[in-house]
Formats: structure tokens, C-alpha cells, sequence
């Protein structure tokens, strides 16, 4: 079974950056796709950013440029470096996993691809 944990998640003004983390306890298959997405109140989970085991990624329209996403391949681990941080990415961040899975491009920030997620962390941007 696939555990994710995220930490990194807090409170910073407009403007600002933090850099989110998702411990992945093992990936069974060298074939998976990885992400992060996120929710805020009363709307749709929506993804962020997604990795492939082959290397693609993937940002939503409003993050690219300020988010980066990046894997630790030796410790499974994944990571989320956002900056230039505005009040409308406050939302509750999640990781989530796919293993045993070829994601094209189209399916990299799709929630619905994704089968394993972490518990969250929260993310407050204030203006």
C-alpha cells in the first residue's frame, strides 16, 4: 500500500513562497504518475502540477511560472516549490499517486486518474 504524507503547507503573505513536500512511503512500480492538487472552500479539487515516472510534467494555466515540482527519485519523495505565492492559491494541497499507470499529459492533473492520496496541507495566502 502507498502512503503519502504532505507537509510544508502554512500561512504567508501575497508575494511569498513555500515549498510543499510529500513523503512517499514506497511506489511499487517503476511505472506511476504523481501530483498535486488542491481545494479550496466549496469548489472542485483541482491539479496543480503532475509528474511521470518518464520525466513529463505538467502545470495548470495560473501556476505556471511560479510552481515547480520536482521528485527525489532514490526516496520516492515529491515536491511542490511555489512562489510568488497570491491569495487565490490558498486552498488545502494535496499528493496523490497513480502507481501501475502510463499517464499521458492530459491525464497528469486530472484528480480522477489518481487512486492513492495524502491527507493534506493547508495553505493560506494572505493579501
Amino acid at each position: 500500500q502507498v502512503l503519502l504524507v504532505e507537509s510544508g503547507g502554512g500561512s504567508v503573505q501575497a508575494g511569498g513562497s513555500l515549498r510543499l513536500s510529500c513523503a512517499v512511503s514506497r511506489l511499487p512500480s517503476r511505472t506511476y504518475c504523481m501530483g498535486w492538487f488542491r481545494q479550496a472552500p466549496g469548489k472542485e479539487r483541482e491539479g496543480v502540477a503532475g509528474i511521470s515516472s518518464d520525466g513529463r510534467i505538467v502545470f495548470e494555466d495560473s501556476v505556471k511560472g511560479r510552481f515547480t515540482i520536482w521528485q527525489d527519485v532514490a526516496k520516492n519523495n515529491l515536491y511542490l516549490q511555489m512562489v510568488s505565492l497570491k491569495p487565490e492559491d490558498t486552498a488545502m494541497y494535496y499528493c496523490a499517486a497513480r502507481p501501475f499507470f502510463y499517464c499521458d499529459s492530459s491525464r497528469l492533473i486530472n484528480p480522477s486518474t489518481y487512486d492513492t492520496w495524502g491527507q493534506g496541507t493547508q495553505v493560506t495566502v494572505s493579501s
